[in-house]
């Protein structure tokens, strides 16, 4: 059995304990994974968020209502195509306003 040890900063989330975490291997990601064996629950420490800044799609849409295509937008960026026209069926409108 592992020994957990208490590193400062981990906490479960669940049960809010500190004491009894051990490392669980990684996400596909590459964060830390822990384990309580107090609740029995992994959880993640830092997750990573996996959308694009708000001013990568300000930008985007606004090069999207300039004129350019959605394929150009997503060349000129860096993204995908479906991104661009996602983000335009979702309110595009409302966040160039903003």
């Amino acid at each position: 059995m592992r020994i957990a040890k208490e590193i400062e900063g981990r906490q479960c989330p669940e049960c809010g304990e500190t004491k009894n975490q051990v490392n669980a291997g990684k996400n596909r990601s590459g964060t830390q994974r822990c384990f309580c064996k107090d609740c029995k629950k992994y959880y993640t420490l830092n997750p990573k968020t996996r959308e694009y800044p708000e001013d990568v799609r300000r930008q985007a849409i606004k090069t999207y209502y300039d004129g350019a295509s959605g394929r150009s937008v997503g060349k000129a960026i860096g993204l995908s195509k479906a991104n661009v026209y996602n983000w335009m069926r979702k309110g595009g409108s409302d966040s160039e306003n903003n």
